[in-house]
């Protein structure tokens, strides 16, 4: 099979995953449902206020309550749902507040299973739920499946894969394929050094399966020590993914593992996937005269203040304007604006004025501030 080139340095060979498809065009939601993991992988990523954790994050979004889930996938117009953790297969118990009072103890597996089955409830069949797990446990996958699960997508532990046919994967792979209409996967990260066990990794399972992703792997907040003192070294001065992952990466290509393969690289998530799905939530959740940029951030105007609730009810009636134009941010403490209206009207006011740069996220991370 000819290897095609992606955007930003992503390649594949056969045909992409449906998740991946839905992923680069911004449409997945990202659904963390679960910090905890039975593996504790020395590459893993995840930011400290969910790792190890049992939190529940709708993309950047901590969830306190499901409707919040649904809230979030709105926003984005989701077309599907990434189930990630943590693993939201692992075996560690989650306590649920059930109406009433009362409170009993379901497995994480259980709990997937009622996000699938929320998602799939509001949104329908057509929405594509992909997960992913390193758990062989088919009680938990079958509990996920029976639920409308689309694909499944499993991350073995980095210490199995020179030994991989020991292991329950072969197993459990075939009884999934004999029982179950679903698309299955693995996924990995291309870790230079470990290519004679990728390799072999493949060879055993590539068959078993519909398609393997194969990511960069990047440096993070929380992993950066581990892969340091491994020897792992960045990219560039400018990026955070792992030299040498790419390479390695598509050497695998290369290879017929007798499956579909698909390289994702850290800039196609962060340059692609990343901003897509901010570009959807900005168009969804801009407020009126917000702009919007190429990046999916939005501009908008901001006035520092005490008082600020009172200030901006003030300032509506001075300029005869609408709460939409003008608004008191309580969490923040502050009047955000539109950014023309406030270049109006600046020079007039006593107040401190900016025009300010924000994520179109539910925190609104302010990413810049310049002075009026």
């Amino acid at each position: 099979m000819e290897i095609k080139k992606f955007k930003k340095d992503s390649a594949y060979k056969g045909d992409l995953p449906e998740g991946c498809k839905r992923c680069a065009e911004g449409g997945k939601m990202v659904l963390l449902v679960t910090g905890s993991c039975d593996s504790g992988c020395w590459y893993c990523p995840l930011s400290k206020k969910k790792k190890g954790k049992p939190v529940v994050y709708a993309n950047e979004k901590k969830v306190e309550r499901e409707e919040e889930i649904l809230e979030e996938a709105r926003s984005i117009d989701a077309s599907g749902t990434g189930i990630t953790g943590g693993d939201p297969l692992c075996e560690d118990a989650y306590t649920k507040d059930i109406e009433g009072g009362d409170e009993h103890v379901i497995s994480q597996a259980e709990q997937t299973a009622m996000y699938i089955q929320l998602l799939k409830s509001e949104f329908g069949g057509d929405h594509h739920i992909h997960l992913y797990t390193q758990s062989t446990d088919m009680d938990g996958i079958r509990r996920v499946y029976n639920c409308g699960i689309d694909e499944i997508r499993f991350h073995p532990e980095i210490k199995s894969w020179k030994n991989i046919e020991e292991t329950e994967y072969p197993l459990v792979l075939k009884e999934i394929n004999d029982e179950m209409d679903i698309s299955v996967g693995l996924e990995i990260p291309s870790i230079p050094g470990k290519e004679e066990d990728s390799v072999h990794l493949l060879n055993e399972l590539g068959k078993l399966v519909d398609f393997v992703n194969i990511n960069e792997l990047e440096f993070s907040n929380t992993n950066s020590e581990e892969l340091k003192k491994r020897g792992f070294k960045h990219k560039s001065e400018v990026s955070s993914a792992v030299k040498g992952s790419e390479e390695l990466a598509m050497r695998l290509l290369k290879k017929d593992f007798g499956t579909d393969l698909h390289y994702c690289s850290l800039a196609f998530k962060d340059g692609v996937q990343l901003t897509n799905r901010m570009k959807r939530r900005a168009e969804n959740i801009a407020k009126k005269e917000d702009i919007i940029t190429d990046e999916g951030m939005i501009i908008r105007g901001m006035i520092e203040t005490e008082n600020g609730r009172g200030v901006a009810r003030e300032l509506r009636n001075i300029f005869d304007i609408s709460e939409e134009l003008l608004w008191y941010d309580k969490e923040k403490d502050r009047i955000e604006c539109s950014l023309p209206l406030l270049r109006h009207i600046h020079e007039s006011l006593d107040e401190k004025c900016y025009g300010i740069e924000v994520y179109p996220t539910a925190d609104a991370l302010e990413v810049e501030r310049w002075p009026l």
